[in-house]
């Protein structure tokens, strides 16, 4: 009953299939048994194989072994939980944290919870997939509003009727690479009796002056403000937390399904989490190279013409439309050694399909030149699909900024 949906899906260019990767998690790695530049990982700060990365995670496995054997409420906290909740909360300005086994069930577990006394939830129409299921599986009404839409998601509040609500967004928004409003949304939430939920998973380590996220970037302090984030992107580990009032946390380990019913982090995950949050507060020049990075790919791709939507983050989007293009341009970069998967729906909206471009501080001056060389050929060797690259953007950005179904 498969094979024909799988047809189907190869004839709409919507097909994936997994590769594999033969090395650590670096700027360079071997694919499929041949030599590539990787643009996209979200190991923004080049910590997934950072050597005391590796020796803390290493060291935790020596002595508390290699899986958690169950939830920590059956099996109980082990010192690198405690140890990395407690660093979180100062990292994060927060009276306290929680760390989950992934983000996706950060989110489940905190959405579910605290939107018991909500009347409603508004979300931000680009929100990731894991804030959407867990609105729906809350059980509360959910209003979608437009991307970085705040005069729309005022207007929808004051319709509403009594009682409380949650405001659900994106710090940085992971296909996009643009920013939430927050000051605007924050502004929002206070005078409407809402509290506002910010998924800062690509924020964290990157954003702000300390890498403390968006919330730092941005300058803000509110009680009204909860944060998830992940330790597997700029953290280099794997796993997700909350951080907040501390009865609110502890109400999320009493009452988050999440969290209950499912084994915890792995100790050495944890104690890897630990490691990565040192280097970042001692070595901020490695987001000083990030930026570096990051502000002379997002030139060059200006420079060649290439649409990246309002991305002020790593994350820059070369857009093409529909899918085949994308996959076009995809193989285009691996037969020139870069490993850039074309993303597309229900990733994001139909007809913006895209290639996604993160920077890390991995990458050298040289990585990003080959890369743009790359995309340069386009022009000599493709002129159909140079034309899908310049000429569609001003259709495409209108999808990608307002059409999004909440259920993707």
């Amino acid at each position: 009953m498969y094979r024909p949906r799988l047809d189907l899906l190869a004839r709409r260019s919507l097909l994936r299939r997994l590769r594999t990767m033969h090395a650590a998690p670096r700027a360079e790695v071997e694919l499929d048994g041949r030599p590539v530049l990787v643009f996209s990982s979200n190991n923004y700060l080049d910590l997934a194989a950072h050597p005391k990365v590796m020796e803390a995670a290493i060291n935790a496995i020596r002595r508390y072994g290699v899986g958690a054997t169950a939830s920590r409420l059956m099996s109980g906290s082990l010192p690198p939980h405690r140890d990395l909740e407690a660093r979180l909360a100062a990292f994060k300005g927060a009276e306290a944290a929680l760390v989950f086994s992934t983000g996706y069930q950060a989110n489940l577990g905190l959405i579910q919870t605290i939107a018991e006394d909500a009347s409603a939830i508004y979300a931000d129409r680009l929100c990731h997939a894991s804030l959407i299921d867990a609105c729906r599986l809350s059980k509360r009404p959910l209003r979608i509003f437009r991307h970085r839409d705040v005069s729309q998601l005022r207007r929808l509040l004051e319709r509403k009727g009594a009682g409380a609500s949650l405001i659900l967004t994106d710090g940085v928004f992971s296909m996009d690479g643009d920013l939430a409003p927050l000051p605007s949304l924050l502004d929002v939430a206070a005078s409407s009796r809402a509290h506002l939920v910010v998924d800062d998973a690509h924020g964290t380590g990157v954003m702000g002056r300390g890498g403390r996220g968006t919330v730092e970037h941005f300058g803000l302090t509110s009680a009204a403000l909860i944060q998830m984030g992940t330790l597997s992107k700029a953290l280099g580990a794997s796993g997700g937390f909350v951080t907040g009032p501390r009865d609110m946390i502890e109400y999320l380990v009493n009452r988050a399904r999440s969290f209950i019913y499912t084994t915890a982090l792995p100790p050495a995950m944890a104690a890897a989490a630990s490691a990565a949050l040192d280097i970042v507060e001692a070595e901020p020049e490695r987001r000083a190279t990030l930026w570096r990075l990051r502000e002379r790919l997002s030139q060059g791709l200006k420079t060649v013409g290439c649409e990246t939507l309002d991305s002020e983050s790593p994350i820059l989007p070369i857009l093409v439309g529909d899918a085949g293009g994308a996959l076009d341009l995809s193989g285009h970069l691996l037969a020139h050694g870069i490993y850039a998967p074309a993303i597309r729906p229900p990733t994001v909206p139909a007809s913006s399909s895209r290639i996604r471009i993160s920077v890390t501080a991995g990458h050298t001056p040289a990585h990003i030149d080959r890369l743009l060389d790359a995309l340069a050929t386009v022009r000599k060797t493709d002129g159909a699909l140079w034309e899908r690259l310049t000429d569609r953007t001003g259709a495409v950005r209108g999808s990608a900024s307002g059409r999004r179904s909440p259920s993707l």
